[in-house]
């Protein structure tokens, strides 16, 4: 029989539960910024790195009971390549072997301002300073790694609390119209090679007599796990979202956008504890207002007295002061119910969902476009940092179209996306991944059958072999980017059966069933 101890935490009136065998938490932080010129992902040209505005960070939070576990790792950074992944837990093996890797759920905040994980891009002639990709790609996964460790070591008896809030941050950015905008001419017409715009246009204008609606609303909740020390002290929070950091998305500085003024909020009332962000669901929805812009200078000019200094600024910190104010005021009741023992139940299932096929005509075109890509010299002509965007966006083009004739060519060997999905249980709380940037409604759906009283949904977690966005059928029909075949590798058939596999895991770890049809990794 367990025996439990009561604990009050001193001036608080709150009541904590202990049991004999507590919950166990760990805590590790690492900056990820370097001052050497690094290449930033985000956009399809190469920008290159010019100093670091704000801190780069990977935090992990590592939480047990004794019989199951999982260890919360999140990267300020765009996107989680296949080979970075592989890299952070073989690093994790071999610095802490005890430490268990298939338990990692990581995720990235979608940061448009963050150091290029992948090798060198420099597949163009033109003059620009070398961009060490291998280097910092091997300098992050090692930080990752400490992180990981360090927090797993640190573990020590403590307790969690929960809620949500809400905070208005992320808009959606697809604008549709009554027309087909491919048929017009100029900024709203499609860009071969870039994207194919429809009745839809991502962050199309909309002061526009053609202007219909928004395809999607967005999503106000902010979803809240609180971390307690054994005495009741507040130790950090993972903070999940539903909106990309990206206010700075075009920027050549190093920044962890609006989650740096978050976290310089949040510790400027409660001291210096940890901050893990999350993005859920987001693929059709970004900080940026596509109206009332005159409307949001005037508040901002007023708000803050004076101009930005970077693009994004006041956007930032008007995003950060509306999330903080959403975790004062779940703490300020969620702490009220501090759990120190919980059941935890931590899956990791491989499952394969639909491809998004490429038609004979979507092929034909394809390399019809890249044909006269190739045909494209580079700029002979302009300082390095104009023959830098014209060469690096001339290949980003060609590199897009090639993967379209390669999915092509392989579809019908294999028309099934491998995804590595984590689904935990921590009482009466769920957290579920996904790879993609996933359309807002997937998530909704998920959501609301999910048998769990809250659901965390964490997106860009985990890549293992496809990635990109995972529109609905609704945006497949209107198009535009981030629902064209450049962008999404799944289709709409492919995000429902994500739905479907991710509740039939739910369901299974609400009620402690070790039986799955998915192949699942210990």
């Amino acid at each position: 029989m367990l025996r439990f101890l009561l604990v009050f935490a001193a001036g608080a009136g709150i009541m904590i539960k202990v049991q004999a065998e507590p919950l166990k938490i760990g805590w590790a932080s690492r900056d990820i910024s370097t001052a050497e010129p690094v290449g930033i992902r985000g956009q399809n040209y190469l920008r290159i790195s010019q100093k670091v505005l704000d801190p780069l960070s990977v935090t992990a939070l590592a939480v047990d009971n004794g019989k199951d576990a999982v260890i919360f790792l999140a990267m300020d950074n765009v996107c989680l390549p296949k080979h970075i992944n592989k890299a952070i837990t073989g690093t994790v093996a071999k610095l802490a072997p005890e430490v268990p890797v298939r338990k990692i759920l990581m995720n990235v905040t979608h940061s448009h301002s963050t150091g290029d994980l992948f090798p060198s891009r420099l597949g163009f002639p033109c003059d620009m300073p070398r961009t060490p990709g291998r280097e910092y790609a091997d300098f992050f996964v090692r930080r990752a790694a400490e992180a990981v460790v360090e927090a797993w070591k640190k573990r020590t008896p403590g307790g969690v609390a929960w809620g949500y809030g809400y905070a208005v941050v992320g808009h959606c950015r697809r604008t549709v119209y009554f027309d087909d905008a491919s048929k017009r001419s100029g900024a709203t017409a499609s860009v071969p090679g870039v994207m194919i715009n429809g009745h839809c246009v991502m962050h199309g204008n909309t002061d526009d007599r053609q202007f219909s609606h928004f395809e999607t609303g967005s999503d106000p909740h902010v979803n809240l796990l609180f971390t307690f020390d054994s005495k009741g002290g507040l130790t950090g929070a993972i903070i999940n979202v539903p909106c990309p950091s990206q206010s700075s998305g075009n920027i050549s500085m190093l920044s962890a956008d609006y989650w740096h003024d978050v976290r310089l909020a949040i510790r400027a009332k409660y001291g210096d504890i940890f901050i893990l962000p999350q993005c859920a669901a987001a693929g059709d929805i970004s900080p940026r207002i596509l109206y009332y812009k005159q409307a949001q200078e005037r508040r901002f000019r007023l708000k803050y007295g004076r101009k930005a200094e970077y693009q994004g600024e006041f956007a930032r910190k008007d995003s950060a002061e509306r999330i903080a104010a959403a975790f004062s005021e779940v703490y300020s009741w969620a702490r009220k119910d501090i759990r120190c023992s919980l059941p935890i139940t931590h899956i990791t299932a491989d499952i394969k969902i639909s491809k998004r096929p490429v038609s004979d005509a979507e092929f034909k075109r394809e390399k019809e476009i890249l044909a006269e890509l190739e045909k494209t010299p580079f700029a002979a002509a302009g300082d390095p940092a104009q023959r830098q965007r014209h060469d690096s966006y001339l290949v980003s083009k060609r590199s897009r179209c090639r993967s379209i004739i390669r999915r092509y060519e392989e579809q019908k060997r294999n028309p099934w996306g491998d995804v590595e999905l984590h689904a935990v249980r921590i009482g009466d709380i769920a957290f579920a991944s996904c790879p993609f940037e996933l359309y807002t409604d997937y998530m909704l759906r998920i959501q609301a059958r999910s048998p769990f009283e809250q659901t965390f949904i964490v997106q860009l977690a985990n890549t293992v072999d496809v990635s990109g966005y995972v529109p609905t059928e609704r945006a497949e029909k209107n198009c535009g980017y981030s629902a064209d075949y450049y962008s999404s590798r799944i289709s709409s058939r492919g995000g429902q059966e994500l739905v479907e596999k991710t509740l039939e895991i739910l369901k299974q770890i609400k009620t402690n069933d070790a039986k799955s049809p998915c192949k699942r990794r210990p």
